[in-house]
């Protein structure tokens, strides 16, 4: 390596936000996920500006969105998670078995995780995505995906380009 050259990390930069749980949580709901036939991005931000804890995608062109909660607290809190619906056919909520799973809305899937697995308490209900959706959505995580595997391959050409 060049001497003097800069040493960029090839992954985004952790924005700090999620906790060691969260981020266990979304760990064991990725594994889940891809037992399922399904990639997965983390971090994915939507059209509408908000930006999902997971978004899953398989061979079918589904996309499932899951919103990580790491307490009953977290919930309470964060409101934002209505607006998903718009951007997927399936709504999801991952948790650790410490959270009860009485506290979520009846319309949505729920995934109970930890690092190292996940297993789905009960499956979401199917609400179709409209087809100019879904293509912006699926060239979104293609494009994310995309620029996310270029940065392993190649850090020092990326290092400008943060989602």
């Amino acid at each position: 390596m060049e001497q003097g050259a800069r040493q960029i990390s090839p992954l985004p930069p952790l924005d700090r936000r999620q906790s060691e749980t969260a981020l266990s949580v979304a760990r064991g709901t990725a594994r889940l996920l891809r037992s399922l036939g399904f990639s997965c991005i983390s971090e994915l931000s939507l059209p509408s500006g908000r930006r999902a804890d997971l978004v899953a995608l398989n061979e079918r062109g589904e996309i499932w969105i899951i919103e990580i909660k790491s307490s009953v607290e977290d919930l309470r809190a964060d409101h934002k998670w209505e607006d998903y619906r718009a951007h997927c056919d399936r709504l999801f909520f991952a948790f650790t078995q410490d959270v009860p799973c009485e506290i979520f809305p009846k319309d949505t899937g729920l995934i109970v995780a930890d690092a190292y697995g996940a297993h789905m308490l009960c499956e979401a209900p199917v609400h179709r995505l409209p087809a100019p959706t879904r293509k912006l959505m699926t060239v979104r995580f293609a494009l994310v995906a995309g620029q996310r595997m270029n940065r392993l391959i190649d850090p020092q050409g990326h290092a400008e380009f943060w989602e």
